[in-house]
């Protein structure tokens, strides 16, 4: 909410604001801007939605640096939006930009979500079925385009701690909805360097970040030292 508004805009962009909290375990800082002028909102007309957050915890122990969504022009319910609520008319287009740190995908695959999917994972290993339980994971952005990804498992069955290590260069899927990791080089042994690199994909959808009435497609990846940026196209049916 910024202070150029209107006191309806302003209205609108503190409800929205609520909803979307509503929605997240924990956040740094949200704000949502309305965009429209007094007259265009009595006809149910807003310029444009930005919502801006920064540290956003999702469901999963999932936490996004910064998210960043602007939207097209708006058609809205004006009956509704005369008590702060927001129904579109119909679907709009959007942008997106997610930021995720590497300290952020890391905590991602040390969270008990993660670590309950991995723990007494039945895998073969040379050749005999084996129990494994994970312990540490790294996630490591050097830059070069690349992630290096490494893990500490003990074998149940023989008590023995292994470890394995992954260097890869994370590119779009081609639906357009995570991260996959490609040109994998990896040490350790492979069904468990595939059952890491299956996690990798799965915290990396970019669909685990999107708010409700939201829908997110990637577009492009930047990624840099420390931290991975997603572009995405957007749908937004409800703010």
């Amino acid at each position: 909410m910024t202070t150029s508004q209107n006191i309806e805009s302003q209205a609108l962009s503190t409800a929205a604001e609520a909803g979307f909290e509503s929605q997240l375990d924990a956040v740094e800082t949200l704000d949502v801007d309305i965009e429209a002028n007094a007259g265009d909102l009595v006809q149910g007309e807003l310029e444009s939605v930005t919502v801006e957050g920064e540290g956003l915890v999702m469901q999963g122990d999932l936490r996004a640096e910064a998210l960043v969504v602007e939207t097209d022009a708006i058609a809205i319910n004006p009956l509704k939006a005369a008590f702060g609520d927001i129904e579109l008319k119909q679907p709009t287009n959007a942008t997106a930009e997610v930021t995720l740190t590497e300290s952020d995908i890391e905590r991602a695959f040390n969270s008990d979500f993660m670590r309950k999917k991995l723990r007494g994972l039945k895998l073969e290993i040379d050749g005999k079925p084996h129990t494994i339980d994970p312990n540490q994971i790294t996630f490591k952005l050097p830059g070069a385009g690349k992630v290096e990804l490494s893990a500490k498992f003990l074998i149940i069955e023989s008590v023995e701690t292994q470890q394995v290590n992954i260097k890869a260069v994370p590119q779009v899927s081609d639906n357009g909805h995570s991260i996959i990791l490609q040109d994998v080089q990896a040490e350790g042994p492979e069904s468990v360097v595939d059952a890491l690199l299956d996690s990798a994909t799965e915290l990396l959808d970019l669909r685990n970040f999107e708010l409700e009435g939201m829908s997110f497609r990637l577009q492009e990846l930047e990624v840099q030292q420390g931290q991975l940026m997603m572009q995405a196209t957007a749908k937004v049916s409800d703010i």
